[in-house]
């Protein structure tokens, strides 16, 4: 009897342990700071970015990044940690992050993960394809013969190096010509050898030999509300002195790290192409545009549980329950 007490007990405690993710995610200006802080804090456990801008130093006001005072209340990762000329991508966010979780799963058998950037997103969740990083050497030589060639007469030699890529490529698109010939030169490789999701979901989502449940949970807002908030959030910035930040990274406008928007159209006023007041507009109907674009992203994923993003109440009891569910479920 007591032998099956004991046995009973140690089931128990193993289920516990089992490692499970929640991923809060939506568009921009929707709500998820707020949301994720009462999360974390609920939860008692770090908040995992996934903004592929907020990661740099340097910007945080048009990013939007946490506070000083909110990354003292709740520790963050992935803010501010990266140089803006510093190389970076969302194959090195998967790895960062599946790297992190087991340090996490040390104190508790769950972690939180919050953010709009819908690749990066994707790659924690799916995995992606394991392409080599090219160096600047390379990258420098093929963006110098798209200046002096143009883009068709790359697309011809992709053609010749990976006819499969070229095959299923938009030959319009050029930033993705460009890098799939970097790689076919950096690597001697065809690009198209590299896209393989190298590893199968649910042993992707395996973690020092227990299965990581993923469990995603989306904000949204009615589309007039969320415009509105878009709006008045770029005003605001202007007002933390989000000016006299893009003044100060104005001299590196040629990073990729500052190719997004906020930045583009402030460097365009910086060279009088636009008045602020144009600015400011483009700003605010470019980050519609993208706030568009995130929702008919993660609207094709059935397997996101959506609450209106002023249900935080709601929110909370679901990842409670589901962190009880789950934990005690023999995942």
């Amino acid at each position: 009897m007591e032998k099956d007490k004991k046995s009973r007990v140690e089931s128990q405690e193993s289920r516990v342990k089992s490692p499970f993710l929640f991923v809060l995610l939506g568009p921009t200006a929707v709500g998820k700071t707020e949301t994720a802080l009462r999360l974390a804090q609920m939860l008692d456990t770090p908040i995992i970015n996934a903004d592929s801008r907020q990661i740099y130093k340097d910007i945080p006001i048009g990013t939007a990044a946490p506070t000083a005072e909110q990354q003292q209340l709740v520790r963050h990762y992935f803010v501010g940690t990266l140089a803006l000329d510093e190389y970076y991508s969302a194959a090195e966010y998967e790895r960062q992050v599946w790297e992190l979780l087991p340090t996490l799963y040390k104190e508790r058998p769950y972690a939180l993960l919050t953010g709009g950037s819908m690749l990066y997103i994707d790659a924690v969740c799916n995995g992606i394809d394991d392409i080599p990083t090219v160096e600047p050497e390379t990258r420098a030589m093929i963006r110098q013969r798209l200046k002096d060639e143009g883009l068709e007469r790359l697309c011809a030699e992709l053609r010749l190096l990976d006819p499969t890529y070229y095959a299923q490529a938009d030959l319009r698109n050029t930033q993705r010509i460009v890098h799939a010939l970097e790689i076919c030169y950096q690597t001697g490789r065809a690009y198209s050898s590299f896209l393989t999701k190298g590893r199968e979901v649910q042993e992707f989502k395996s973690l020092r030999g227990s299965r990581v449940d993923i469990i995603k949970v989306g904000l949204y807002r009615e589309r007039e509300d969320l415009f509105d908030r878009i709006n008045r959030r770029v005003v605001q910035m202007l007002e933390l002195g989000f000016e006299q930040e893009a003044r100060r990274v104005y001299p590196l406008r040629h990073l990729n790290s500052l190719n997004t928007v906020g930045y583009k159209e402030m460097f365009r006023y910086f060279d009088g192409e636009w008045t602020l007041e144009q600015a400011v507009e483009k700003i605010q109907r470019n980050t519609r545009v993208y706030a568009k674009k995130q929702m008919t992203w993660f609207k094709r994923d059935e397997d996101i549980h959506w609450f209106h993003a002023n249900e935080t109440d709601k929110v909370l009891d679901f990842v409670k329950n589901r962190r009880s569910n789950t934990c005690l479920s023999g995942y």
